[in-house]
Formats: C-alpha cells, sequence, structure tokens
C-alpha cells in the first residue's frame, strides 16, 4: 500500500500542557488520556472529539506538578484547548490544567513550552490558621496539610 502525498496526509498540532495536583495525587497515563477523551466527548459531542483525535504523546507527573503532550488535527485547535480546559479531576484526583503552547512540531513544542514543571518544592511547617501545619511550598504557592486534606495557599497567607 502506498503511502498518501504529503498534501492529503492529516495535519497536525502539538498542545503542551502544564499540570498541578495536590502533594499526595498520584496520576498515570491512561488515566489522564482517559480523562481528556472524557471531556472531549462531553463539550464536543461523539462526532467532534473523533474530529478533533486528541491523543496524549508525552505525560509526565512528579511531586505535584506535570506536563503532558497533546495531539490534535490542525483545525480543531480551539475545541481541543476548550476540551483540555474542562479537564477537572483524573480519577478521582482534583487537577490544575493550563495551556502552555500550540505548535507545529512535537520537537518545537518540547523545546519552546516543556521542562518547565521542574519547579523545586520543599516540605516545611508553616504557621496557618493559628497552628504549625506541614505544607509543601514551590516558589510563592503553598499546599498545607490539614485534618480535612490539603489547601492552598499563597506566601502572605503563611507566616
Amino acid at each position: 500500500m502506498k503511502h498518501l502525498p504529503k498534501h492529503l496526509r492529516p495535519r497536525w498540532r502539538y498542545v503542551a500542557v502544564g499540570i498541578e495536583t495536590w502533594p499526595d495525587a498520584d496520576l498515570g497515563r491512561r488515566a489522564f488520556q482517559r480523562a481528556l477523551w472524557y471531556a472531549a466527548g462531553n463539550l464536543l459531542g461523539d462526532a467532534g472529539s473523533a474530529d478533533a483525535d486528541l491523543t496524549l504523546l508525552s505525560f509526565a507527573h512528579d511531586d505535584s506538578v506535570g506536563e503532558a503532550v497533546v495531539k490534535v488535527r490542525h483545525g480543531h485547535v480551539a475545541e481541543a484547548r476548550a476540551a483540555i480546559a474542562c479537564v477537572s479531576e483524573v480519577d478521582g484526583e482534583a487537577v490544575g490544567i493550563h495551556v502552555r503552547g500550540i505548535s507545529g512540531t512535537v520537537r518545537a513544542c518540547e523545546e519552546r513550552y516543556m521542562g518547565r514543571a521542574t519547579a523545586s518544592s520543599t516540605q516545611r511547617d508553616v504557621a496557618f490558621e493559628g497552628a504549625e501545619r506541614p505544607a509543601v511550598v514551590r516558589e510563592d504557592a503553598c499546599d498545607v496539610r490539614t485534618e480535612s486534606g490539603y489547601v492552598g495557599a499563597a506566601a502572605f497567607d503563611t507566616e
């Protein structure tokens, strides 16, 4: 079977996605892909989801931050961005997702937008709600451990 000529082959765009979770969350590649498909199906319908064809090419998640590259058909980037924004949880774990950028090649996408998930985090005790509590601190964000789970706080909320 012969390959299609270049002008007849499907064209793709690659979306770089940043992921943030609570420090104790454990995300997997398959669960994230399933959440993408589910969000696209709910927002765009079955036909629209199949047209956009959101496919996870690379995924990394460690210590509450992660990143992914999602392959999308050329004419459906706006729909894909909307579907990605609809993902609010993966396997019951709350996630925060933002699109870092869009590129025409995987290489350009990785060079321009990936590798920023290596924000250093430290474990320390902070004063929150009048008590010393354990927390995970990254730059100006702080995830404080309370009796009911983690609470997100800014640096000025803690002492």
